[in-house]
């Protein structure tokens, strides 16, 4: 008997370090991915405010709009997800915050990349017009538009939250999650409707971008041939990336339904969402915009060697200006 007790203690005991071992692993996979990210994300944003003419195109405003957004989101779910592993308490009210303000940055990517293809669109379909439509006010109108739609689904959800948490809830510690906000299933049900409008709106409006430069795209000269050809492109490429960003709107429902099946099953699903749908997509907008872009990859590259080859310096290259 005590052999056998022994040899269940002992086979506990190893099942419990392999399963320390195995999340500990994944946590730091997720630090080396979250520090690569912020990094060239960083980069990018430093060589956007270097030159004059990158702040005053209209695509790459949005673009390092959609950096900004992607790095404050990475930062706090990460910070999020670490205090989850470590099962560390902290006040409701700060979690509260955070939780709506990681739900205002998270629409607020899908949204700037309908209008990047939104912009897209003016260039290639309305040419003569672009340079009256892309103007320093209708920009600063399209970010403002931005910002007051991707706060819209964060102050429904904080508010149906206020009208359903007890008074002791506000006052207890805990250990902070975005799925704090959603106390009862009818929570998840009016985020899930809000966010699936949200996604049919942007949908429809990537289709029209994306049908109406492929119809420019066919009777488009020789010369602008490969101009609309990149341009079709990038619009499928931010298809493919709202698409992942919408996703994980769905991840709660699905995250909640595994937790009732078994908690190893909803550790390994909630860690796969956040590579999947939170990461990945994040890690497409330096792809779309900063190495597929000629002018902004030359300049970035520059900058990302500490200006040491000077064949490669924007200040001398003709190619950006």
């Amino acid at each position: 008997m005590e052999n056998s007790t022994s040899k269940n203690t002992s086979s506990t005991t190893m099942t419990g370090a392999l399963f320390s071992t195995a999340q500990n692993g994944k946590i730091l996979f997720v630090q080396v991915l979250v520090g690569i990210f912020l990094y060239v994300n960083c980069l990018m944003i430093f060589t956007f405010f270097q030159k004059e003419a990158f702040r005053s195109d209209t695509r790459y405003v949005l673009f390092a709009q959609t950096l900004f957004l992607d790095s404050t989101l990475m930062v706090m779910t990460d910070l999020a997800s670490v205090g989850a592993y470590f099962q560390y308490h902290i006040p409701c009210i700060p979690c509260v915050i955070l939780c709506v303000l990681m739900n205002c940055v998270s629409v607020g990517t899908p949204l700037t990349l309908v209008a990047m293809c939104l912009e897209r669109y003016v260039a290639i379909c309305m040419p003569l017009r672009h340079a009256d439509i892309s103007n320093p006010r209708s920009r600063l109108v399209g970010l403002l538009l931005v910002w007051c739609l991707s706060s819209i689904p964060s102050f429904i959800e904080f508010f149906a939250f206020v009208a359903s948490a007890s008074s002791s809830f506000w006052a207890s510690t805990i250990i902070c999650s975005q799925n704090i906000l959603n106390i009862h299933s009818w929570h998840t049900n009016l985020r899930t409707a809000v966010s699936q409008v949200y996604f049919l709106a942007m949908s429809a409006v990537i289709v029209f971008t994306y049908v109406k430069i492929m119809g420019v795209a066919k009777v488009a000269s020789s010369e602008n041939k490969k101009s609309t050809t990149k341009s079709v492109r990038t619009v499928i490429l931010h298809a493919f990336q709202l698409f992942l960003c919408t996703f994980q709107f769905w991840c709660p429902l699905i995250e909640s339904a595994v937790f009732e099946i078994d908690i190893m099953l909803f550790i390994n699903v909630r860690y796969s969402d956040f590579i999947l749908f939170i990461i990945a997509p994040r890690c497409l907008s330096p792809l779309i915009y900063g190495l597929r872009d000629e002018k902004f990859f030359l300049v970035m590259k520059y900058y990302a060697f500490w200006g040491i080859n000077k064949k490669t310096s924007p200040f001398f290259s003709s190619s950006v200006s």
